[in-house]
């Protein structure tokens, strides 16, 4: 059996911590979409994500080269978050700040797994101050495509993983913190054990510490990261994902009306999953024009995002209008 295993010294342990990672969930659910396998928990978001992302030419653009369906991904594409909840933004100009050498080791690392090379890839390893732009630019239109909509739902089950994982620590110790995240990993003698990994897990290769990330998208198995000096990352399966996108109660729309309005709280149970102003028309029966107006005031008021999708605008709720419809919830 393979097996890999990374020393731990009292500094490590002490510089241990937890992140989360918009760019983790990109790579990880363009890693979902492009694998075209069916998927058990995700596959309300991948019918409503997929032919967005079909339309918008990303099957076939700068991310389908970079991130193949299995095996590795570059290691530029997953910088170390500087705190424990970075925007999208900050990691992408950590990407777009990495040095031309390591974008081409990464690549040439990237190709060999692959046998080949891709037209995009060979363009971005001969120039990567021209193209690395590109790249970003592409993993924006996606984020907003397919993961900005969703993201006050991922992100609370991502946070909730993180305060159980941190109560895991304060009560039990990191011992037990580590033997409870995956079923591939293990701590004993000092030193956290990962089976089924197949490249080296050494301190030699890894800087201090250690990142763990929690991931709506990284199951069933694990993702790492291991470049020096930065900490090696482990991305895991987060906890409560398999209740993502499960249908929410009904809500007592009564009580919400009387402080919202009926249209507005109509809107919000509506938006269960992100919509256009056409689609909330049709299945509400107001007018467009009315839903357009009813959403500028809930974006105003904070309970709703907009996010572009091709020609049209998705609307989608955000994490006060989730807090404030659980609280309505009977």
């Amino acid at each position: 059996m393979e097996l890999a295993e990374l020393a731990f010294s009292a500094s490590d342990l002490a510089q241990m911590r937890f992140a989360v990672s918009p760019m983790w969930e990109v790579v990880a659910s363009f890693r979902l979409l492009a694998s075209g396998a069916p998927h058990p928990v995700h596959r309300v978001w991948i019918e409503q994500v997929r032919p967005r992302v079909i339309a918008a030419g990303l099957d076939h653009g700068w991310l389908a080269e970079l991130i193949p369906p299995s095996g590795y991904l570059p290691d530029f594409l997953n910088p170390a978050p500087a705190h424990p909840a970075p925007a999208l933004g900050e990691e992408l100009a950590a990407i777009v700040a990495a040095p031309d050498d390591r974008i081409r080791r990464d690549l040439d690392h990237l190709s060999g797994h692959l046998g080949s090379r891709g037209p995009r890839s060979r363009t971005l390893s001969a120039d990567p101050g021209a193209c690395i732009g590109k790249v970003a630019e592409e993993i924006e239109v996606y984020w907003e495509l397919a993961l900005a909509p969703y993201w006050a739902r991922v992100r609370a089950v991502l946070d909730a993983d993180v305060f159980h994982r941190a109560r895991q620590v304060a009560e039990h110790g990191a011992g037990h913190l580590f033997n409870d995240l995956h079923e591939s990993v293990s701590w004993n003698d000092n030193a956290l054990r990962l089976i089924r990994r197949r490249r080296g897990l050494t301190r030699r290769a890894a800087g201090s510490g250690l990142l763990l990330i929690p991931s709506a998208f990284a199951g069933p198995g694990l993702l790492t990261r291991v470049r020096q000096p930065e900490p090696p990352q482990l991305a895991y399966p987060a906890r409560g994902v398999g209740t993502l996108w499960e249908s929410r109660p009904v809500l007592r729309s009564d009580a919400l009306a009387a402080v919202l309005g009926r249209s507005r709280t109509l809107l919000l149970a509506e938006l269960q999953a992100p919509a256009s102003t056409t689609e909330l028309a049709r299945r509400t029966g107001l007018s467009p024009a009315a839903v357009s107006q009813q959403l500028m005031a809930l974006r105003d008021a904070g309970l709703v995002s907009a996010h572009r999708a091709g020609r049209s605008v998705l609307y989608a709720r955000t994490s006060v209008a989730e807090s404030l419809l659980g609280a309505a919830l009977p």
